[in-house]
């Protein structure tokens, strides 16, 4: 007989665990996936194309839901799960079910920071983070709203960059002195900067933002230097906090996220965690390849095979506003590195790679990142570089052509 396994959460890194049990464990589990959202999962990354009108939102669905039923999975969606009870092995959901499992896998991911200053509950203060906050954020760009989006990483900058080309006047607060500064050093980041900017999103950089103005709905947004720009709108998209309360609730370790070892286990036996809730060795990745990463370790485990998650290279590859980045390894450069850098800012084009010990250690690209996966796999394998040192900034074609002459 099937062991229960319990899934709770339906987004990417639950659709990934079970593709890859289906691959190593086909028929040992009896899985149920629990999604609070009301829907398949869905490719989060492809939000922002959803809201500049690029994608349509069904089309950015990861999987059918005949491929759940060809697996055996049951799916509940629109369900929110609220207690984990570890010795009677229940999971509760609302509504007073409970469902049993053998093994219990968290896949709960983040939620959106709001930031508390006066002004944030505000009717018309929203955040970016689901498909719900996409459909929200469509009719203010379709009534033409004034919108101030607060934070410039990866998401204040896919909101800002949708609700443009959907039609709303947008200006971006960040309060760091560039945009993207966890995944860009500084002249990538004022590429990036410019870029944007000629899609006509305006951008504040060092702009601290100190208060909402209303006095029930959104007016303005106030910055600690004094200056104030008016509004209709204000989206939060400062950064997410892994979802733990869940755990933290059921006494399972919890520290920023829920506490995993190399097998992605859990304090309580038999439940693991996987994604941005998981935090692995003092990280919380909030990225998906880590999560891919997790779960392909996680299913073999699961499916009584040798294997351990030893952690990621994080590496960021995305068309961000329209632009591609990417960004990988060690791109600041540790003591003793060198970096290679080539500019050509009237092509919109950058790219830095970090050299250490005679291997790739790191490497920025802004414009042209085709070769954005080679570079990947050379920073990852840690592969020699002495015979393509001298042409590998120009592409993989060339650098190869050399090694082999």
């Amino acid at each position: 007989m099937s062991e229960p396994l319990v899934i709770v959460g339906n987004g990417m890194a639950a659709a990934r665990l079970v593709d890859e049990l289906a691959k190593v464990a086909l028929g040992r589990y009896a899985i149920a996936v629990i999604g609070d959202e009301p829907r398949l999962a869905y490719n989060r990354v492809l939000l922002s194309s959803v809201l500049a009108g690029e994608t349509a939102s069904h089309d950015i669905e990861l999987r059918p839901a005949s491929w759940w039923r060809d697996r055996g999975v049951t799916l509940k969606y629109g369900c929110v799960a609220t207690e984990i009870d570890v010795g009677r092995r229940e999971l509760k959901i609302a509504g007073d079910e409970s469902i049993a499992f053998s093994k219990l896998v968290l896949a709960t991911g983040s939620t959106p920071l709001r930031l508390n200053v006066p002004g944030a509950e505000l009717a018309g203060v929203h955040t970016f983070r689901d498909s719900r906050d996409v459909d929200l954020l469509l009719t203010l760009a379709a009534r033409r709203k004034r919108v101030v989006v607060v934070g410039g990483g990866l998401l204040g900058l896919e909101a800002a960059y949708g609700l443009a080309k959907a039609g709303a006047p947008v200006t971006l607060v960040h309060l760091m002195d560039r945009l993207m500064e966890r995944q860009l050093d500084a002249p990538a980041a004022e590429l990036l900067k410019s870029l944007v900017e000629r899609k006509g999103i305006e951008i504040l950089l060092n702009a601290n933002t100190a208060r909402i103005h209303g006095e029930t709905e959104v007016e303005g947004v106030e910055l600690a230097d004094g200056r104030r720009i008016d509004a209709d709108a204000v989206i939060f998209a400062a950064g997410i906090r892994p979802n733990v309360a869940l755990a933290k609730e059921a006494g399972i370790s919890v520290n920023r996220g829920i506490v995993v070892d190399d097998h992605l286990q859990t304090g309580a036996a038999d439940v693991f965690a996987i994604g941005e809730c998981a935090e692995h060795r003092g990280i919380c990745y909030g990225l998906v390849e880590p999560a891919y990463e997790q779960a392909r370790v996680l299913a073999q485990h699961l499916a009584g095979r040798a294997a351990g998650y030893r952690g990621s290279v994080v590496a960021t590859n995305l068309k961000v506003s329209g632009v591609s980045v990417f960004s990988a390894g060690d791109f600041m450069g540790a003591d003793g590195s060198e970096a290679i850098v080539l500019k050509d800012l009237r092509r919109g084009a950058y790219k830095k790679l970090m050299i250490s010990a005679g291997r790739l250690t790191g490497a920025v690209l802004v414009g042209d990142v085709g070769d954005a996966l080679w570079y990947l796999e050379l920073i990852r394998d840690r592969k020699p570089i002495a015979g393509i040192r001298a042409d590998m900034m120009f592409g993989r074609s060339l650098a190869l052509q050399t090694e082999a002459a």
